[in-house]
């Protein structure tokens, strides 16, 4: 019952992070908190297979309807669960949902540039072009200028709105599976997995897919811990290195978040690197502290220390008022 009762907690937790989002993806993981034989077949998945997002976008690829009821889901899981665990173990869920940056921009804002990034999970790279958009932070401010689409957050607190965009001078990254702009089924993939009712979502992700594809970035094929060290390297070499990633370490499992966290706390703490990272409030605990987080709000934080909250998509973002003591450059928070 242990492996159930860890399956109910996580689709408990994305139906709160669905709500108000997507009442079909509320609806649908809700039912499976409920559904005894979906639950003992999400059981029998690795564990880190067996996300609601992964599990209802393979549904849907392969016919569920959505938006749709429970019904429609739950007939495509145990009706065609051949085809849809295939999908499941080949695929992933790599949106680096590109609307993160309207949370991520005032984080690099802090950052003494010209700016190298290394995207952690960097899918197909759209997440390091924070240079080509511009931003809205109602009510505190924009960002004009880049030509590019505008990301919207609603925001809180002394958010630091940026005077400017940041200066980009190299970018690069690393996925155990890289997906390229140009290849039609994995970018229509994406689009599946953007979530049913979010068709301005699904636009920004069209847009974000031609941003992208002037100026393909380097992704590296394989683990982090492998390509990293090189990456950094190579970063150093043209600006202030900057490791970010958003929404990818919880698919590591434990030992490997731990692992992850020690290593970037020691880059930092060697003056090699900053650190942003944009993850859900259990991933990373030794960032995390004693910070109460609600459901359905990412940890985003700078060289370790939480610095604002932020909706899962990059929506909204609630700075934190201990983020108010900052030192920009390549040190660490003081």
């Amino acid at each position: 019952m242990l492996v159930h009762d860890d399956v109910i907690a996580a689709y408990r937790d994305f139906a709160a992070y669905a709500a108000g989002d997507s009442p079909c993806f509320e609806e649908w993981a809700l039912g499976v908190v409920d559904d005894d034989e979906v639950l003992a077949w999400l059981g029998t998945l690795p564990a880190m297979k067996r996300q609601p997002n992964l599990v209802f976008a393979a549904a849907r690829w392969h016919g569920a309807p959505a938006p749709g009821p429970y019904a429609g889901l739950r007939s495509v899981l145990l009706g065609q669960e051949a085809a849809v665990r295939s999908t499941v173990m080949t695929r992933a869920t790599q949106t680096n949902e590109v609307g993160r940056l309207a949370a991520l921009a005032p984080v690099l804002g802090l950052v003494e540039g010209p700016l190298a990034l290394i995207e952690v999970g960097a899918s197909a790279g759209l997440c390091l072009f924070p240079d080509r958009y511009d931003y809205d932070w109602p009510p505190l401010g924009g960002l004009r200028g880049s030509g590019g689409p505008v990301l919207r957050a609603d925001a809180t607190g002394a958010l630091p709105v940026p005077a400017g965009h940041p200066v980009v001078a190299w970018r690069g990254g690393v996925d155990l599976n890289p997906l390229d702009v140009a290849d039609p089924d994995a970018m229509a993939w994406l689009e599946n997995l953007v979530w049913p009712e979010q068709d301005e979502r699904r636009e920004r992700l069209r847009a974000a897919v031609g941003v992208a594809a002037q100026d393909p970035p380097a992704v590296v094929r394989g683990d982090l811990f492998d390509h990293l060290p090189g990456l950094l390297e190579e970063a150093a070499a043209h600006g202030t290195p900057v490791v970010m990633h958003s929404a990818v370490i919880a698919y590591l499992e434990e030992p490997g978040r731990q692992r992850f966290h020690e290593l970037m706390t020691g880059l930092v703490e060697a003056g090699r690197c900053r650190w942003i990272s944009n993850e859900g409030r259990r991933v990373l605990p030794g960032v995390t502290g004693d910070l109460e987080v609600p459901s359905g709000r990412f940890v985003t934080a700078l060289d370790g220390r939480p610095v604002a909250l932020s909706h899962g998509h990059g929506h909204a973002v609630d700075w934190l008022d201990r983020s108010s003591v900052l030192s920009v450059g390549t040190g660490t928070l003081s």
